[in-house]
């Protein structure tokens, strides 16, 4: 009982931690990195911080590696395609 109550504690404290990190000066810096050789940089930046702020956040490189972060590389649009870039 002892145990599920500590692992239950540590997935509210790892959730607090991912929303804490994705402050808006976080998202702002990650997303400049990610969206750096973007052609189309406002839509980019618009995109990368929409996502970031909901999955806490952003993978590393300007494209790719989406398996760094899962909820980011999931989330679609509406036409099915990849929401953050």
């Amino acid at each position: 009982m002892k145990f599920l109550h500590l692992l239950s504690m540590i997935l509210v404290l790892t959730s607090f931690l991912q929303l804490s990190l994705a402050a808006p000066g976080f998202c702002s810096s990650k997303c400049a990195s990610r969206c750096a050789k973007a052609g189309v940089q406002d839509r980019c930046l618009k995109y990368c911080g929409i996502c970031c702020e909901k999955c806490g956040c952003v993978p590393s490189g300007t494209y790719g590696n989406k398996h760094e972060c899962p909820c980011y590389g999931q989330m679609k649009n509406s036409k099915g395609k990849s929401k953050c870039p």
